[in-house]
């Protein structure tokens, strides 16, 4: 990726970011930065946090402590519904679900928000939804129903719904965890394409080669904390963190090999010496 200048305000600052679920403490002090032109990649183990503060961005969940600045907007302090809808007029959101609304066409579903949210006029939002139906290669599909789609289609079309709100940045929250494998390559090409193209990008991601290849700072969490952050190279190649470590060796393939031991009778050399019920 290249080198992002980092001298001005990051768009997005989370400061000592704190919220609990109850009882259940689930962000432990987070500090985050995103500068504008980024992507950045959060990855962890599951249940560590990592959606939790996208929806903390958002202005979905509220935190118990810390602030949250997305350009000029203080969200930690936003009380009213109507303040919440101006944030996500400026920040798109996919979901790991598509959310399409099943009665409307593709085209409607991303022509309806600029509509109604943004009062554009129905040639101007028809327009530039067929333009980003084509950015994302689902143009053949404008008259189509969500439930006619494939996942993989469905997330293509989620993703140009929420590029339709012309936002400042695009939230990404494992938006290929309900996909099928032969499907996963062509959501991640639109992603990549986005990045290259200089949008500000924060993905909470299980496919650490495409989070090694696009991010430009990745966040390593656990159990709510930051365990490490960095450029993708220095998290990826050299972290300094053990945990990180071996979280990756787990999450690139390598889980490590049982030691052999003599006469081992679960080693599939030895099960003749067995007999099995099927």
């Amino acid at each position: 990726m290249p080198s992002i200048e980092t001298v001005a305000e990051p768009l997005i600052s989370l400061r000592n970011l704190h919220l609990s679920f109850g009882s259940n403490p689930v962000l432990k002090g987070i500090d985050l930065d995103v500068h504008r032109g980024q992507a950045v990649s959060i990855i962890g183990p599951s249940g560590s946090g990592k959606s939790t503060i996208l929806r903390c961005i958002s202005g979905l969940l509220q935190p118990q402590r810390g602030t949250i600045r997305v350009g000029n907007t203080e969200v930690h302090t936003l009380a009213q519904e109507a303040q919440r809808i101006e944030l996500r007029k400026r920040v798109g959101f996919v979901f790991q679900q598509y959310n399409l609304f099943p009665h409307l066409s593709v085209l409607e579903n991303l022509v309806i928000a600029p509509r109604k949210v943004l009062g554009r006029s129905r040639i101007e939002a028809e327009k530039e939804a067929r333009a980003l139906l084509a950015k994302v290669r689902m143009e053949h599909k404008a008259d189509a129903f969500p439930g006619q789609l494939s996942g993989g289609q469905q997330q293509r079309v989620a993703i140009a719904r929420a590029l339709a709100m012309r936002p400042e940045l695009i939230l990404f929250d494992e938006v290929t965890s309900a996909l099928d494998p032969e499907t996963v390559g062509e959501v991640l090409t639109v992603i990549r394409e986005l990045t290259e193209e200089g949008m500000t990008c924060v993905l909470v991601t299980h496919e650490m080669r495409f989070a090694e290849e696009i991010s430009d700072i990745v966040y390593f969490t656990e159990n709510g904390v930051i365990v490490e952050h960095g450029s993708a190279a220095k998290i990826f190649q050299h972290p300094d963190s053990e945990r990180t470590q071996t979280f990756l060796r787990h999450a690139l393939g390598d889980p490590g090999r049982r030691p052999v031991v003599a006469n081992d009778p679960y080693l599939l050399t030895n099960l003749g010496r067995y007999s099995l019920s099927v």
